[in-house]
């Protein structure tokens, strides 16, 4: 499988194949104990299995990291949020580039442009995505070390969690549609995420044990109409006590807008929750939302 000798040029020439059968790959050397060690060294990571292709390399970020994606068993907001990140923050700066071209100051500098435009929180998060894919070109032996190995972040500033006052839900319901009143009365009640108030359907709320039965949100995809998917995590699927405040709230809303048993809480006369979902894209109350 490896084999050394001497061209016409003076130089030594070590030949050797990955595997037999395989196509012949061959390096020149002035002296005939560097092509030996040569050899030796690539015979022993054949054995091992630590051997890296020297052309593995060439691939590009952009076609390595399409078929890491959908190789991922993500949730769909999770893919919507790796694809924007990747898109928008990674691939302009490494997209076309050999993988095995990345330098791991390359990797600090580009870091260090993401803490410009993004907060510090951000910019590990889209570093992580990036770390991984590198980290699985490891994996792959596209690579034999990671350039993402050693990078440092920027540092995380810790702010404390206030939540609002009973005047500021008080004036934030005053503000809302009448529709969605209820809604703000829900969120700040119960403390459930956004998703799993929009998502909230009337089988989900048990109004004589007082309880909310947790097992799912409305997730608002990039475009397309929302969906029920599975909450955040695992542990985010729960039974959740429903105070006499956040009862009395949900139950007129229902007396004045009555739901099917599996219909949304949260929705407009035709049942479409986009009225109430759009607010949560823009930012802004649904004030166009009829009442």
């Amino acid at each position: 499988m490896a084999s050394i000798d001497k061209r016409p040029n003076g130089r030594w020439r070590a030949r050797y194949r990955e595997r037999p059968g395989g196509p012949q790959r061959a390096r020149h050397f002035d002296r005939k104990s560097d092509a030996e060690r040569f050899l030796a060294r690539i015979q022993g990571q054949l054995l091992d299995g630590s051997y890296i292709d020297p052309n593995a390399g060439q691939t590009t970020l952009a076609e390595y990291a399409a078929a890491w994606q959908r190789s991922q068993l993500h949730r769909p907001t999770t893919v919507m949020q790796v694809d924007a990140h990747l898109r928008n923050h990674v691939m302009p700066f490494f997209g076309e580039r050999p993988i095995a071209s990345i330098r791991p100051s390359e990797l600090q500098a580009w870091v260090r442009s993401r803490t410009e435009v993004l907060a510090p929180a951000t910019v590990e998060v889209v570093y992580r995505i990036f770390a991984a894919i590198l980290n699985t070109d490891v994996d792959d032996r596209l690579l034999a070390r990671s350039p993402a190995s050693g990078i440092r972040l920027p540092r995380q500033v810790r702010h404390e969690v206030r939540p609002p006052t009973i005047e500021q839900v008080e004036a934030l319901i005053d503000a809302m549609p009448d529709r969605y009143k209820a809604l703000v009365v829900l969120a700040a009640g119960t403390g459930l995420r956004q998703g799993e108030c929009f998502g909230l359907t009337v089988d989900r709320v048990d109004f004589l044990r007082r309880t909310i039965t947790v097992d799912r949100q409305l997730i608002l995809p990039a475009s397309g109409p929302p969906q029920f998917g599975p909450p955040k995590t695992a542990a985010s699927v729960r039974t959740v006590p429903l105070p006499k405040v956040v009862g009395e709230s949900l139950a007129a809303h229902l007396k004045r807008w009555p739901a099917g048993a599996d219909a949304l809480i949260f929705a407009n006369e035709r049942g479409d929750p986009s009225a109430a979902t759009a607010s949560a894209r823009s930012g802004a109350p649904p004030s166009h939302a009829r009442t």
